[in-house]
């Protein structure tokens, strides 16, 4: 295989906030320039909408390139999976027309999560925010109870993981589900669950059963991928949850478990980095958060709640209202520096006609009285930032029609080019309503 000739050919779409950025939008617009799409991170915790002919779909697991019948979608070997929510979703999708069949592969390498795993993520948020709190309130991490961080914590410890290939292996998968059943059954009772003795028989049956109904999709997707590539195809890769949700490089300890800026494209999918010419970061044109952690421009007001609303602020994975505040940009730059973007898709812009007024964060200032314009990640830190604003003039019209960026308000405009300004690179996408063609695409 000439790996030269793969250089810089391919595209990777990443969250530049907390999540919940329009990622899904984004990745259903450039799948119609791709052949592949795949998924290199997270699990059923990422929701990602996509809105066509005022049909909504909500994809957790499958990538959001599955509404294009002749592309291949891929969940990678970084990918976490509940295998009943992917059912679930697969059945969903085919009972509304939408082909899901040789065009979905998943890594025989990606783990599973499995029922203690969520027993785990519940029982451990439980302890953490009733029985631990320092100044900040807390300690809960405010996860979605999918089990994601207990499958990862599994895939590190290696004795005690279950993977998507082993599913395909009753005899192997019963063998290690004894095992594991023991020591999680003793883990849970240690936590404070009141459970029967996990039955690994059981648990071997059920599985085994999904296994059946998704091997004609489980593949080594590496192999895959790279066939897919040295056949002249374009790959997609698609970012759950976010960069400020990074396990290495966002607002820790409240981050996901996974690699979900661009470093965990090689790790997650076997595609050398190098590969990837385009990097796409999406970001609101606002702030939003979910769960617990530092917000420097949280609106606790009637500001944060009207945006809320206009911008259909509740959880696609859980329905949670999310936190909203003013754009923050010092996030937005760190984000776009970490992960190496080359362009931005700004969402949901909207969202933002109708205010007098609006304001972006450019700078903190410290708890000792400094100005810096430089992100923290480190969530102890962060709470003593404040947000330093600029104030820009709001536009009542509403942008929903336009044709194009140029077409758009005065004050619309300039609120997009301080952002490019301030983050250093050119906003390639303006999102102005939830449906697939209501996007600007810069010429």
């Amino acid at each position: 295989m000439n790996y030269h000739s793969n250089i810089g050919r391919h595209t990777a779409v990443v969250g530049l906030q907390w999540g919940d950025e329009g990622k899904g939008k984004i990745v259903d617009v450039l799948t119609a320039e791709h052949d592949v799409i795949v998924r290199y991170n997270g699990g059923a915790n990422a929701g990602h909408t996509v809105v066509v002919e005022g049909q909504r779909y909500a994809l957790h697991l499958i990538p959001s390139g599955i509404l294009y019948p002749h592309k291949m979608c891929v969940i990678g070997n970084g990918v976490v999976v509940d295998p009943e929510r992917l059912l679930e979703e697969i059945d969903s999708l085919r009972s509304r027309s939408i082909a899901v069949g040789d065009n979905l592969r998943i890594s025989d390498r990606a783990h599973v999560v499995m029922p203690y795993h969520k027993e785990q993520d519940a029982a451990l948020e439980d302890y953490l925010a009733s029985t631990t709190a320092n100044a900040s309130g807390s300690l809960a991490i405010g996860t979605t109870r999918r089990g994601i961080g207990p499958a990862y914590a599994d895939k590190v410890c290696r004795s005690t993981a279950i993977r998507m290939g082993d599913l395909l292996d009753p005899a192997y998968l019963r063998e290690r589900l004894r095992v594991i059943c023991k020591l999680r059954t003793n883990e849970l009772r240690a936590m404070g669950v009141s459970t029967a003795p996990l039955d690994a028989d059981a648990l071997a049956e059920r599985f085994g059963a999904l296994g059946v109904r998704l091997r004609p999709h489980i593949v080594d997707s590496v192999y895959e991928l790279h066939g897919a590539a040295a056949l002249g195809r374009t790959i997609l890769f698609e970012g759950a949850n976010a960069c400020l949700l990074d396990i290495d490089h966002g607002t820790y300890p409240y981050v996901t478990s996974s690699n979900c800026s661009t470093a965990g494209i090689h790790s997650g999918t076997g595609i050398p980095g190098s590969t990837i010419g385009r990097v796409l970061g999406i970001m609101k044109a606002y702030s939003t958060r979910v769960g617990a952690g530092p917000f420097p421009t949280e609106l606790n007001n009637e500001i944060g709640s009207t945006i809320r609303e206009r911008g259909r602020e509740y959880g696609t994975t859980t329905g949670r209202p999310r936190r909203c505040g003013w754009l923050d940009l010092v996030a937005v730059k760190y984000s776009a520096m970490v992960c190496g973007a080359t362009g931005i898709a700004c969402t949901l812009f909207d969202v933002l006609s109708g205010f007098d007024e609006l304001r972006i964060c450019t700078k903190y200032r410290l708890a000792d009285g400094s100005l810096s314009d430089r992100f923290i990640p480190d969530a102890r830190r962060l709470e003593g930032a404040s947000p330093v604003y600029e104030t820009f003039d709001g536009w009542s019209e509403s942008v929903a029609e336009a044709g194009s960026r140029s077409a758009l308000p005065d004050a619309a405009k300039r609120y997009l080019a301080r952002i490019e300004e301030v983050v250093g690179i050119p906003i390639e996408m303006v999102g102005i309503g939830p449906e697939r063609s209501q996007t600007l695409v810069a010429q």
